[in-house]
């Protein structure tokens, strides 16, 4: 399949515009996500079509906490991704090339879209696993067709993409899930190969196109846990995003290149507590832990929604989402 955001340059050289790598690649080279080929001219997606994971999950796997709460989502993913992260979970797929992953089956978005409506109760579909960038045109082709039936659409991404592709995503995107990974550029470039900033303005243009977002920000000792970053990245969210905005914080436990100590549950406790100093609703991930992960009313203190793993109960929301109590006006989309 043809990709989209690139231009042609001399003797067939190629540059990709889909995210700030912005690749430029000579006939027959790949670029950094590994699935964008430059076949004697033209750009390529390589992965179109090619699916290793295909699942129904709760929304609130995502993670999102106010969007649809205790609905179901069926979740598709392939292979690459224009991060190396040195902690994925899914690095899997996420590093690998699609004649590298012998475990891809071939399906059309025609034939997803009819699955996802198929499924009784199903909220819409969720572009995620690998990161839905690098499948851009897959992810549109399906997103557009689903958003004609009625379905909803999440990106779950690490929100390194170029502006205009984003863009061009918010017609058919209703809801972002976004991995805020560090607020250093030292850290992003020596754990995951890429840049802080242009996350940040994909925060802002999801924030300003009115669609949901969420964010998370995984915890990870010696790496990122710094208290005086930590703070600024709190005051950044509070101040560009706004203190409504949900922020997860998930525990780190070792994995692919990084085989590091998991993340103390003190030091989340200890940082849930810091986050809400800020923000009116955050959240923990990857710990059983009675703390962060119900939600309360920030005026009244009301519970809303109760959680127990991914069983969740709605018990203190109107249906247009606001506090029953104190009809203050929540966010959450019901």
């Amino acid at each position: 399949m043809k990709a989209r955001y690139y231009r042609e340059l001399d003797k067939d050289a190629v540059q990709c515009m889909m995210c700030p790598h912005e690749c430029k690649l000579e006939p027959g080279q790949t670029g950094i996500c590994k699935v964008r080929t430059n076949a004697q001219g033209t750009l390529l997606s390589d992965n179109y079509g090619k699916v290793c994971s295909l699942h129904l999950d709760p929304i609130e796997k995502k993670p999102l906490y106010h969007y649809h709460p205790g609905r179901n989502i069926l979740s598709v993913g392939t292979v690459g991704c224009n991060l190396h992260c040195r902690f994925c979970q899914n690095w899997e797929i996420s590093q690998s090339s699609v004649k590298d992953y012998p475990y891809l089956t071939e399906y059309i978005p025609e034939l997803i879209v009819q699955m996802a409506s198929d499924e009784e109760g199903n909220l819409g579909l969720a572009y995620t696993y690998n990161e839905p960038t690098v499948w851009y045109e897959f992810m549109h082709d399906i997103a557009v067709q689903a958003a004609e039936k009625g379905l909803k659409n999440v990106m779950v991404t690490n929100g390194f993409i170029n502006p205009d592709p984003l863009r061009d995503l918010m017609p058919v995107i209703h809801a972002f899930s976004v991995d805020l990974k560090a607020f250093t550029e030292t850290f992003y470039r020596r754990l995951t190969s890429s840049s802080l900033a242009p996350v940040l303005e994909s925060l802002k243009t999801i924030r300003q196109s009115g669609r949901h977002l969420e964010i998370t920000n995984l915890l990870i000792p010696d790496q990122n846990d710094d208290e005086k970053d930590f703070r600024r990245m709190l005051e950044w969210i509070r101040t560009e995003l706004g203190s409504e905005t949900v922020l997860h914080i998930s525990r780190f436990f070792p994995t692919y290149k990084l085989i590091h100590n998991s993340t103390p549950e003190s030091l989340l406790l200890s940082f849930y507590d810091i986050a809400s100093e800020y923000l009116d609703h955050v959240y923990l991930g990857n710990i059983q832990s009675d703390r962060g992960r119900d939600t309360f009313c920030p005026q009244c203190g009301q519970k809303l929604i109760s959680r127990i793993g991914y069983s969740t109960r709605i018990q203190g929301l109107t249906e247009s989402g606001n506090c029953d109590n104190c009809e203050s006006v929540i966010g959450i989309t019901t």
